[in-house]
């Protein structure tokens, strides 16, 4: 992945390993970069990682354009992906 310059603060992104992948992230936190592969990646392992994690989570949904937002839980509930970003 070549070096990029944050859009909002043009500050050169610091490259991340994530889990397998790699991810650009912007050293004043204003956003991540990922190349379509690493994302497909993300959202595997993050599924992976639901499926075996019981019952207290749910698998990513699969995006339609007749989707709507879900109802305000109590708690969100904690993912693989959060991890990565700690």
């Amino acid at each position: 992945m070549d070096a990029m310059t944050c859009p909002r603060c043009d500050q050169e992104m610091d490259p991340k390993t994530l889990g397998h992948g790699r991810a650009l992230v912007c050293p004043d936190g204003h956003g991540v970069f990922l190349e379509r592969i690493e994302l497909g990646n993300l959202v595997e392992a993050e599924t992976d990682w639901h499926r075996n994690a019981g019952q207290h989570t749910a698998p990513l949904p699969k995006i339609t354009p007749d989707m709507t937002a879900p109802p305000a839980s109590k708690a969100p509930a904690r993912a693989w992906v959060e991890t990565l970003f700690r």
